[in-house]
């Protein structure tokens, strides 16, 4: 039996949506790097990118289990003595909260070359409207 393994030429790069409001992030998390891998796919080869387009709405709606919302925070260091920023969960919600998911996938993205790459293919959007109507992209989660 053979195995047959994906090249970059020959790969195809879908489009998927998902709705974020009311799912949990590192569920939701969990399932957009595995898209962005391609992990899904019948044709999933790791040291080739794989992977489809993902595009998040309403990212500001995602939930976040137990007391995260207040206690998590991120930190932000610059290179200078003491000149390191914390910022918790609640102020990206206001203010940036494509940078939850964001985040959030990258962490769960391999630490090699590809995952930059990937993570390029992951569009969030702060509520419903988005521009990638044209691509007419199909739903991630069923």
């Amino acid at each position: 039996m053979k195995t047959t393994l994906a090249k970059k030429e020959t790969v195809t790069h879908d489009w998927k949506i998902v709705d974020a409001s009311g799912l949990i992030l590192g569920r939701l998390a969990v399932q957009i790097a595995n898209a962005l891998r391609g992990r899904n796919k019948p044709t999933y080869t790791p040291h080739v990118d794989t992977g489809d387009y993902v595009v998040v709405i309403n990212a500001e709606k995602v939930k976040l289990s137990g007391s995260k919302e207040e206690q998590k925070q991120y930190m932000f260091y610059s290179g200078y003595m003491g000149n390191e920023k914390y910022r918790t969960v609640a102020d990206f919600r206001e203010n940036r909260p494509e940078f939850i998911i964001t985040n959030a996938v990258k962490g769960m993205l391999p630490r090699n070359k590809l995952s930059s790459g990937m993570l390029t293919r992951l569009r969030v959007f702060r509520g419903e409207e988005h521009e990638h109507e044209a691509q007419q992209p199909s739903p991630l989660l069923s």
